[in-house]
């Protein structure tokens, strides 16, 4: 850290205040001066003795400056015609000080031990002695880039440490000197490296040179960096007696037209006594990695094809090994230009052709004719070809144009090569205006060109979407769809289904629109700035590209004519914008132009043209709906009266006609449909879609209009009949126009996007969010679809060798399988609970496999559509996947370097092996990860390392071969690292290796020799995926969204070319089994056709094997449904079944065939899937690997011993101990003040923020804040802060008679938990020593030094937030909205007494945030993303004094603790300020919102505390910090001070406390901010002091005053205390984190256990409720637990047994603290678990109702009873009884229930293997409840008073408990319930009975006298009760919250 406040640059001069000149000196002649180029401050050194006229850093030489940036940047200017000298002091590691000098002094370099010198040359023309010497008077201003550590290490072999000191000689201008380890590129900005995707740091705004609009930086400015990338080629040093390399860097030569004179540096002058020599000239060596030529610039130079000719690829076009040995014609024509003017550019340096269509005729190559098509298109619609290499093409002979000139340049040197090119499926990011012809665009052609030239075409598109899935249009004729997909736009044709594309957008398209005669087709793109494209749409090119003045378009509208435009979005700073642009001209070669554009603050979401007036529009949002009019130039618009309808959101609006005139229709999320008379601007007619299904009846055929809660309606479309109405919950529906009934209907799997009828009015098109298109036939009422597609990026794909089959797998979690001829679904597959990540076909057999993120590897059928096994032998996502080609073998690998084999002949797939730390750990899931020889006899990988690929033999897993790849990049300064492998064909065999040095080496498989390697820089980035035809003649790879085609065959200098059409990056591309087309997947899917005759291909030797069917294969018939059981081949209608699932077949994690009941197929229900089988996590503790350390996990300290590790469990991560003092984490950004984010004054409410809610007097709120609508359904930000309540299972009992006071049976004795789940629910008071938290819907408050509880109970649901009183008497808690209340609950309670003193209430949902002012006068209280209200109460008289509804999402609020009057809310980009104003017993507020500034970069502001006035520090969602000034309204300052969102900031005095999502919690030292704020000087002024990790995300913390110590919660469920002095954590609270499954005690009653849904097991002390052990298992559930009986052994020996939701079974010692036996008695999950009564036998029972008995001591199952088959075992229980009792032998009693009422009940003498069936109960299933499809458990267990009864619950159509008697065979008593039993437990004491019920609440029952008592305390169902074996104490547990009651006498 202590050189991270240096990150990411320092500005030297601000950092040492030069201005100041006391930490630096100054001698002569220096000066500021104001530079009219730079338009800034600079410093003038100038004299003529260079040695006395300087600026020094540090003042003295015996200081340090102690920079450590690798780069040195030195932005200065030489002084005509004086020199200039430069000294750098530089210590190396072992502080050795080296001085370098640059300087246009020296005429030659020389080095000594302590000594560089650098001449710095200027290049005036082509003659020596304007080589060096005084610069010229054009000299410019220049950026000098000095890399530090190459220049010590090259020329001196040293290491670099750091920068000690700088002196700056007469004569030169300097701005600044700044460090930096990033190598920035500053003629690139940050608009255009992020708009461009460049692979470059663009320059930060505050070291750029000012470059005006219209020129280039290079044309005014030089960049030269020292050392070159060529000078650090070999990465070596250069030994003293050798001339090193060329210090020279690569400075940017002057451009055509322009002639200039460049300064170089040379480290030899003997580099230009020659420069027509055999050497490679300056001029030659300057094109280096820097980009450091500048070539006459296209209008819009193309991002993805560099400018500038890169050394890199010149100099490895001579052949494989990438050196050249001779002279090249390159390097001698290059020569040639050199010894002339720097200005001449030879044509073969050139990347692109900036050929201005009108500019030339179109020129066809000789091979090629010209088609009919290509003739219609004319000269416009042709586009050059991009090419970049070293001379004309071998096979094709394309015209030289000679005399070309680029628009405002001079005449170029050489050929340009011009390619007309006709259905060229690939496209580049941008282009010069035209657009292209339909399945046209760029491609790329690099080094050699190859025939057929393009080779690919786009055929098909399979996705839809990708920004907006509400753009799809009709055509005029309605014979086909327009609808874009990322950044394509496609039109399909409804009835043939063939697709034709628009081709050219680079970004995702955001709105389409489409003119009334279908001739003219508008689009816009995403991402800002937008951009237009204007298309003739029956040629498919682009009429006009333009940038629009909207930052981002929503929505596009043309009139019928299609002579207007219109089009809304917002700006950047989000207000709406409306424009409207002329198009008449357009199609006559003009260009769009702006007619009117204006600004509004009504919210838009549709817009459209009126089609009886082009002049005319209309729009709809959140509470208007406007009619708008162009007139005079202007944009005007008047709202539409709605009465009481004003506040509703309006979705969509459409057009009709009627015999009155024109009437507008207008939707809204509420349900509502207006009618509005257009003429009049007046509602006509309000409807409302309401659902109509009663809670007992089937639901209705038709929906009616009527009053109630609606369902929300998307989109609307009307015709001259009929309505068509998509609404949110699926539902597509036709209405006639007076909507008396519903005339057609369709169900759809997700909400409707859009909805449109047909010209004809025949049709209804439709879209869904999840990504489907289809149209609904109203004569023939059937729906077609059209399109499905994943909702998120593809990952991978697989294809089908017999068939035409696509497999993919998405980010969306689910699996497809398509139709490769007619591009439909014909499969989905989806994994709720795990991410697919890879996937592969059986080459054979009708099955495919697929990789998870969870471990596990599953085979699918597609006959069945089911899941036929599942194996869990990985530890980590599944991240390679390969079967052989002959079908016999199956390969996985894993992210934690696992490798598993199968055998995979079979139907079902066996696990062979498995082999750890083989296969690299740092890969990602990719299709090239293992890669399988075509003869299957060897596979391929990455590992162990990244640095070695491994080769093995296929049936063994032998290793055959291992190679370093790391040495085969020496050309580069780093080492190599593989990426992905592919196997060539065989003979010979080749496998084809990509490296992260962007290059494909080629070995030899046998003996690992590097055969040849596919040119340098094939992309930008590594290629992740490759693949190779099957005759070896095209290689195919992908990187970032580009594919390249090479011919493979070529063996020097291949040809290639490249086509770019995807918006997102290339995951995988792969050859069709037919090896005639390709297919690329990422943001969709393509298939491309390979243009060359089938038997080019399929006739070429070498080819591929063809995969035939094997006996079980059989191809799906094209029917719906067969005979043969096969699932459909036709995509299902949205009203039918969704697609089958992925089951859950629970696998053996070890071995084993892993045979399971398959769930999840058609018909049966779904269940989840464990994520991950358990394994040790090596680094979770503090050394790598090592397990048994203990932790702390409680307080007081708990002694040594106490925690157990096995060998493949963890413990929980305690690991809270201090990473060290840290300087700071980042460099503190000090910002100017923001322009434009305000006006700086202060307004009321309406007028400032539009919240149209005005204050109200105290104790009478308006009637717009008291009867407003619900709220709105929450729409929760991308944040860890919202408040979510846990699950409810069933709603709370409406009426409950509780016991009197004074005569409870029960008290509430302790808590076990803290709800992590909950906000800022923690309160703590030093002074006091008052301790509160939230836990359920309880305050719990603790005597920290006793233990000892308080429970204070007044709220019915989980709490939310609490806040205390600045004088600690008053407590403030909020809870959530009950099923029952209109509000949510605020209970005021006074501390002192603990009692609720009021309970208010006015939120909608939840609350968010509480807070006091600082004279605890007035609570504010602040509503969840569902409510956004702003509160103001009085604590005096607890009455609401203000509300005011908030426009946004809100995530904190605070007072002002200087300012009584004052608070803050944070938000969604911007700081809001409220103000409160007395008038006598009234408050106003007035606000006033600061937007974040751009140079802060953040969206959204989520915590914030007040620091010492007027300082207010803000914490955001991406981790930073931003410290605001409230007087001034502006952030001066900002710091990264964590990755991931701050959720708590704290500030007392001089440190800050911030908690994050990651875990962290930090502090830091801000004293100096206040004096920043005041000079605004100095950076790193902020440092982190302290950090500690704790186990969850920092949910809620209070400090003391000092800082020094504090309480944390953790979303865990964890509180801490924390000590900064000492930087230890110490358990406070803690508890599950998930659902509690049982209780167990020891039977010393020492002793309790629990087991949870989290997979923990927890031990605790009786006494004092601590936590003493913990035993964890990742990825599982621990649904069961039993603690051995008494009879087992001594007390030492004591063991409690875990059944797992994968099958095993665990016993954990509880003396030892480990682990003694793990088992898997069952394959399906186990659900109950008891230990014999001798304790020497577990019997197990699984979901699926088996019963297993073992015995621990051998770890042998010894039966498996399958009587309860086909039902979960809900309970066992044992217990003993007489020898012969009952009739039958044996010792052991015990019963087991199932969940289908059935009891059965055995005895038992294990020893003697002898189990016999002593009774059975069945009984009828219960009635049903009032949560549906929720049946009650079945509940069983022998009464503790009687050992010959049977007490059940649960069983049975009737309320009751039952008792039984096993000796009479009947039932003896009853006892009626007022619900459903959910838990039962039996006092072992007096005879009571606890029953929980799912209504929250515990009813105790006596049976001696019949009387009951029902207790509240938990906030959801009461899904366990247990007394203790003394009877004194009983648990009860909900969800995850346990509570400890006593029971008293009775």
């Amino acid at each position: 850290m202590a050189r991270a406040w240096q990150h990411p640059f320092l500005n030297v001069f601000r950092h040492f205040k030069v201005d100041e000149w006391k930490r630096s000196a100054k001698e002569g002649d220096v000066a500021t001066v104001t530079d009219k180029t730079l338009k800034c401050t600079v410093y003038r050194v100038r004299g003529s003795v260079s040695a006395g006229n300087y600026i020094q850093l540090p003042k003295t030489s015996t200081q340090s400056l102690g920079l450590t940036g690798r780069y040195l940047y030195v932005l200065f200017r030489p002084l005509p015609p004086k020199h200039f000298v430069i000294h750098l002091d530089v210590s190396t590691e072992d502080s050795q000080v080296i001085r370098v000098s640059l300087s246009n002094l020296f005429k030659e370099f020389k080095s000594t031990v302590t000594w560089l010198q650098f001449p710095f040359i200027c290049e005036a023309g082509t003659s020596k002695k304007d080589l060096a010497g005084v610069p010229p008077t054009g000299a410019r201003w220049t950026c000098l880039q000095l890399d530090l550590h190459d220049i010590l290490l090259v020329y001196l072999n040293r290491r670099y440490g750091h920068l000690k000191g700088v002196r700056l000689c007469a004569n030169l201008l300097v701005r600044s000197l700044y460090t930096s380890d990033l190598c920035f590129d500053p003629a690139v900005t940050a608009t255009e490296a992020r708009r461009a995707k460049l692979p470059v740091t663009p320059m930060p705004r505050e070291m750029a040179f000012p470059v005006s609009k219209g020129e280039s930086w290079h044309d005014r400015y030089i960049h030269i960096r020292f050392p070159s990338d060529s000078s650090k080629a070999l990465s070596k040093p250069v030994q003293k007696s050798c001339v090193p390399p060329e210090a020279g860097l690569s400075a940017l030569c002057s451009t055509a037209g322009f002639p200039g004179h460049v300064p170089r540096l040379l480290s030899h002058p003997a580099t230009f006594s020659k420069p027509t020599q055999d050497s490679v000239s300056p001029m030659v060596q300057m094109f280096g990695p820097t980009a450091s030529c500048r070539i006459p610039s296209a209008p819009r130079p193309l991002p993805e094809v560099s400018l500038f000719c890169e050394h890199s690829e010149i100099s490895s076009v001579g052949g494989p090994s990438g050196q050249s040995q001779e002279p090249s014609a390159w390097e001698q024509a290059t020569d040639k230009h050199a010894t002339g003017s720097s200005i001449h550019v030879s044509a073969h340096e050139l990347a692109v052709v900036p050929v201005a269509p009108e500019d030339v005729a179109l020129h066809e190559p000789p091979c090629r004719k010209q088609s009919g098509q290509e003739a219609a298109l004319g000269k416009n619609r042709f586009q050059q070809r991009v090419r970049r290499g070293c001379g004309p093409a071998p096979h094709s002979q394309p015209q030289v144009v000679s005399g070309l000139r680029a628009p405002g340049r001079g005449r170029t040197q050489g050929p340009w090569r011009v390619w007309h090119c006709d259905q060229n499926p690939g496209f580049l990011p941008q282009s010069s205006g035209q657009g292209l012809p339909p399945g046209v665009s760029l491609g790329v052609c690099l080094f050699q060109s190859f025939l057929p030239d393009p080779i690919l075409r786009l055929k098909g598109v399979i996705g839809f979407g990708g920004h907006s899935t509400k753009w799809a249009l009709w055509t005029k004729d309605g014979a086909a769809v327009v609808y874009p997909c990322h950044a394509v736009i496609v039109v399909l044709n409804i009835e043939s289904r063939e697709q034709r594309f628009f081709l050219g957008h680079t970004e995702k398209v955001s709105a389409l629109a489409l003119d009334g005669s279908s001739s003219l087709l508008a689009s816009a793109q995403a991402r800002p700035p937008s951009m237009l494209r204007l298309w003739d749409f029956q040629t498919g090119g682009c009429l006009s590209l333009f940038r629009s003045p909207v930052h981002t378009i929503c929505s596009l509208s043309f009139s019928d004519s299609g002579a207007l435009l219109c089009g809304t979005g917002k700006d950047r700073h989000g207000r709406t914008v409306v424009v409207a642009w002329g198009t008449d001209q357009v199609g006559r070669g003009g260009k769009a132009v702006v007619l009117a554009k204006v600004h509004t603050d009504v919210d838009i979401q549709g817009f459209e043209v009126a089609f009886f007036d082009e002049t005319r529009m209309v729009s709809c949002g959140q509470g208007s709906v406007r009619l708008w009019r162009l007139r005079h130039g202007g944009l005007r618009s008047c709202p539409v009266d709605l009465g009481e309808y004003h506040a509703l959101e309006f979705t969509d609006l459409a057009f009709g006609q009627d015999q009155d005139g024109c009437t507008l229709y207008v939707c809204g999320r509420s349900g509502h449909i207006l009618e509005v008379d257009y003429q009049r601007m007046a509602v006509r007619h309000a409807r409302r879609l309401l659902p109509t299904q009663t809670p007992s009846g089937p639901p209705p055929q038709k929906q009616t209009f009527s009053l109630g809660p609606g369902i929300a309606i998307s989109s609307l479309s009307v015709s001259q009949t009929m309505c068509a109405v998509g609404s949110e919950d699926g539902y597509l529906r036709l209405w006639p126009l007076d909507f008396s009934s519903v005339l057609l209907e369709a169900e759809h799997e997700g909400p409707i996007s859009s909805v449109r009828i047909s010209p004809d009015g025949l049709r209804v098109l439709s879209t869904t969010s999840l990504g489907h298109l289809g149209f609904l036939d109203v004569l023939s009422r059937e729906y077609h679809v059209l399109v499905r597609s994943h909702t998120a990026p593809v990952l991978a794909l697989a294809t089908k060798c017999s068939q035409e089959q696509l497999a993919t797998v998405s980010q969306d979690h689910t699996v497809r399988v398509w139709d490769l001829v007619t591009l439909q679904q014909l499969y989905d597959f989806t994994s709720p609970d795990e991410a697919p990540c890879t996937i592969a076909f059986h080459p054979t057999q009708p099955t495919f496999f697929c990789g998870f993120s969870g471990g596990a590897v599953r085979s699918f059928s597609l006959e069945a559509a089911e899941v036929l096994e599942e194996h869990r032998c990985h530890r980590g996502a599944v991240i390679g996947l390969a079967a052989s080609p002959d079908g016999s073998l199956l390969f996985s690998s894993c992210s934690q370097g696992t490798l598993a084999q199968y055998h995979c002949a079979a139907t079902r797939c066996r696990l062979l092996r498995v082999a750890a730390n083989v296969v690299c750990q740092d890969a990602h899931p990719s299709p090239s990860a293992l890669a399988v020889s075509r003869d299957s006899y060897l596979l391929a990988f990455v590992g162990p390392s990244k640095y070695t690929v491994t080769i093995m033999d296929t049936a063994s897993l032998d290793k055959l071969l291992q190679v370093d790849v790391s040495a085969l990049g020496l050309a580069s300064s780093r080492l190599n690292s593989a990426v992905a492998v592919c196997f060539g064909p065989a003979p010979p065999s080749h496998l084809l290796v990509s490296m992260s040095s962007n290059v494909v080496v080629v070995l030899d498989a046998t003996s690992g020799r590097t055969v040849r390697e596919v040119s340098p820089g094939i992309h930008p980035a590594a290629c992740p995926s490759l693949a190779l035809s099957g005759d070896g003649r095209f290689l195919l790879t992908a990187a970032d969204r580009a594919i390249k085609v090479w011919d493979y065959l070529t063996r020097a200098s291949p040809g290639c070319q490249m086509y770019i059409g995807h918006s997102e990056p290339v995951q995988a591309v792969a050859f069709t089994p037919n090896q005639q087309q390709l297919l690329s997947v990422g943001d969709a899917i393509f298939l491309w056709d390979i243009l060359v005759p089938p038997e080019s291909v399929q006739g070429s030797p070498g080819g591929p094997p063809t995969c035939e069917a094997g006996p079980g294969a059989r191809q799906p018939e094209d029917t719906v449904s067969g005979a043969d059981g096969l699932p459909r081949r036709q995509v299902p209608v949205p009203s039918q079944a969704a697609p089958p699932r992925l089951g859950a077949c629970v696998g053996p994690p070890e071995g084993g065939d892993g045979r399971a009941g398959v769930l999840g197929g058609p018909g049966q229900a779904r269940a989840s899937a464990p994520i991950l089988v358990c394994f040790p996590i090596p680094g979770l503790w503090g050394g790598a690997g090592v397990w048994g350390a203990p932790s702390l996990l409680s307080r007081p300290p708990i002694s040594p011993g106490t925690f157990c590790v096995s060998d493949d469990e963890r413990p929980s991560e305690e690991s809270h101990g201090p990473k060290g003092l840290r300087q700071a984490s980042a460099s503190a950004v000090l910002l100017k003040e923001a322009d434009g984010a305000t006006d700086g004054a202060w307004g009321a409410v309406v007028d400032s923020w539009g919240l149209g809610v005005p204050p109200h007097p105290r104790g009478q709120p308006n009637a717009q804040s008291t009867r407003r609508t619900r709220a709105r359904p929450a729409t929760y930000p991308d944040s860890y802060k919202p408040f979510t309540a846990c699950c409810k299972a069933s709603p709370l009992a409406k009426s409950v008679s509780f016991p009197p006071a004074g005569g409870e049976w029960l008290r509430l004795k302790a808590v076990v938990g803290y709800s992590g789940n909950g906000r800022a629910n923690v309160v703590w008071r030093p002074d006091t020593g008052f301790f509160a938290y939230a836990c359920g819907c309880l305050v719990v408050v603790e005597d920290l030094h006793s233990g000892a509880q308080q429970h204070w109970l007044g709220h019915p649901e989980e709490i939310s937030t609490l806040a205390l009183s600045h004088d600690a008497q008053v407590l403030a808690s909020a809870s959530g909205r009950s099923s029952t209340a209109s509000h949510c609950q605020i209970c005021i309670w006074d501390v002192s007494g603990g009692s609720c003193r009021q309970l208010v209430s006015h939120h909608d949902t939840a609350v968010r945030a509480l807070a006091f002012s600082p004279d605890d006068g007035l609570l504010v209280t602040l509503g969840d993303y569902g409510d956004c209200t702003l509160a103001l109460w009085s604590m005096s008289s607890c009455e609401l004094l203000s509300s005011t509804r908030l426009p946004e999402p809100v995530h904190g609020v605070a007072f002002n603790p200087w300012h009584t009057g004052e608070l803050a809310c944070v938000g969604q980009g911007a700081v809001t300020l409220w103000l409160l104003q007395r008038h006598g017993a009234d408050i106003s507020l007035q606000v006033h919102r600061e937007r974040i500034p751009e140079e802060v970069g953040v969206g959204e502001l989520t915590s914030l505390c007040y620091g010492a006035t007027p300082l207010l520090y803000c914490g955001s969602s991406t981790g930073q910090v931003c410290v605001w000034d409230t007087h001034a309204s502006r952030c001066f300052l900002a710091w990264e001070a964590d990755d991931g969102e701050i959720g708590v900031l704290l500030c007392s005095g001089a440190q800050l406390v911030s908690g994050s999502s990651t875990r962290r919690l930090r502090l830091w030292a801000v004293g100096a901010v206040p004096e920043l704020r005041r000079k605004g000087s100095g950076a790193g002024s902020v440092f982190m002091e302290r950090e500690l990790t704790l186990d969850g995300a920092i949910v809620g913390a209070v400090f003391h005053d000092s800082m020094d110590m504090g309480v944390v919660g953790t979303a865990a469920g964890t509180l801490w205390y924390v000590s900064w002095a000492e930087g230890t954590s110490t358990r406070l609270v803690s508890g599950h984190s998930s659902k509690v499954n049982e209780v167990v005690f020891s039977p010393s009653e020492s002793y309790c256990a629990t087991c949870g849904d989290d997979g923990s097991v927890r031990v605790w002390s009786l006494v004092s409720m601590e936590l003493v052990i913990q035993f964890q298992v990742l990825n599982q559930s621990c649904l069961c637990l039993a603690w051995s009986p008494p009879s087992c052994g001594r007390p030492d020996q004591q063991q409690v047994v875990a059944g797992y939701s994968d099958g095993t079974l665990r016993v954990f010692s509880i003396s030892r603290t480990s682990m003694d036996l793990k088992m898997r008695p069952c394959a399906a999950a186990l659900t109950a678990i008891a230990f014999s009564a001798d304790g020497q036998t577990i019997l197990s029972g699984d979901k699926d109702g088996l019963v297993a008995v073992s015995r621990p001591c051998t770890g042998m199952t010894l039966r498996v009873l399958s009587d309860h088959r086909g039902a979960p075992i809900s309970a066992i229980q044992t217990t003993s009884k007489e020898y012969g009792d009952f009739g039958v032998e044996g010792t052991d009693l015990w019963l087991a229930v199932s969940g289908d009422q059935r009891v059965s009940v055995w005895a038992s003498d294990w020893l003697r293997d002898r189990c016999e069936l002593v009774d059975w109960l069945s009984f009828p299933a219960p009635a049903l409840m009032e949560s549906p499809g929720c049946p009650p458990p079945s509940l069983a267990a022998f009464c503790p008073w009687d050992g010959a009864l049977l007490v059940c619950a649960g069983l049975g159509v009737h309320r009751d408990v039952v008792f039984y008697s096993l000796r009479q065979k009947q039932v003896v008593e009853t006892i009626p319930l007022p619900f459903f039993a959910v838990s039962l437990s039996l006092s072992p004491g007096a005879r009571l009975v606890a029953v929980g019920f799912a209504e929250h609440v515990l009813r105790l029952v006596d049976c001696a006298s019949g009387a009951t008592q029902d207790f509240a305390g938990h906030v959801d169902s009461v899904q366990l009760c247990r007394f203790t074996p003394s009877a004194r104490l009983l648990f009860t547990a909900a969800h995850n919250e346990i509570l400890v009651w006593e029971v008293t006498s009775h």
